[in-house]
């Protein structure tokens, strides 16, 4: 185990100045936004600040009628929070690690609770799932982003890719389910009676089935997700 006197702690934790890029991770869990204009995190994400930062709750209705209406339907976990000004945001969510992608005119889905932030430049909707067992567990209401700019998302420890080619359908556990490329519409498959299902935040009886050509992103986790009430 590492010791440090003070100094070299403060030396070797400190922030990095020289960072100038939209999103850069100051480690693998942590994300630092240098803000010159706005961006948007997930709600609760931020963990410090500098500099002159206006932070706002996202509300849904601004965004139509139609996201509201599904927002009061899935309890949407991933509630935004509009960051506007000049400075330097620091965002974390419980430990998970930091992934940054860029996107260049495509689109991918991220479970609402794994969303941590995006840039501006990305256009984003609320997705559910049309099987009502799909609605039993949490994490299954997805955002889907599309657009020029960046997503960071999270996962707990270091992801796994799979790639999703005709013919070979891919069967994943919900809970463990992070993002997948756009051109992916995943259905819902179970083999247990609906009774079963109730209460039951497993992803052994509840799979998520992948179709087509493209890829998806697991985490070596099963979340269990909270259901959170759905004001503002």
């Amino acid at each position: 185990m590492a010791k440090y006197s003070v100094e070299e702690f403060v030396q070797a934790k400190k922030q990095d100045d020289t960072a100038q890029a939209l999103f850069e991770l100051e480690n693998p869990y942590l994300l630092e936004v240098n803000l010159k204009d706005r961006a948007w995190s997930k709600r609760g994400s931020m963990i410090a600040y500098v500099g002159n930062v206006k932070f706002t709750r996202e509300s849904v209705m601004k965004q139509g009628l139609g996201k509201w209406m599904k927002k009061m339907v899935t309890g949407e976990s991933a509630r935004l929070m509009r960051m506007e000004g000049q400075g330097r945001v620091y965002l974390a969510d419980s430990g998970k690690k930091v992934q940054i992608l860029h996107l260049e005119g495509d689109a991918i889905s991220v479970n609402g609770n794994d969303l941590l932030a995006f840039s501006e430049g990305i256009e984003w909707d609320i997705k559910m799932m049309k099987k009502v067992a799909g609605m039993l567990a949490g994490g299954l209401f997805n955002i889907q982003l599309s657009g020029e700019g960046l997503v960071a998302i999270t996962t707990h420890y270091d992801p796994l890719v799979l790639q999703v080619t005709p013919g070979e359908p891919i069967f994943t556990d919900p809970n463990a389910t992070v993002a997948w490329s756009g051109s992916l519409s995943p259905d819902i498959q179970t083999n247990v009676s609906f009774k079963t299902v109730i209460g039951r935040g497993s992803g052994e009886s509840i799979q998520m089935v992948f179709k087509g050509e493209g890829w998806v992103v697991l985490q070596p986790y099963e979340e269990v997700y909270m259901q959170q009430s759905s004001s503002g």
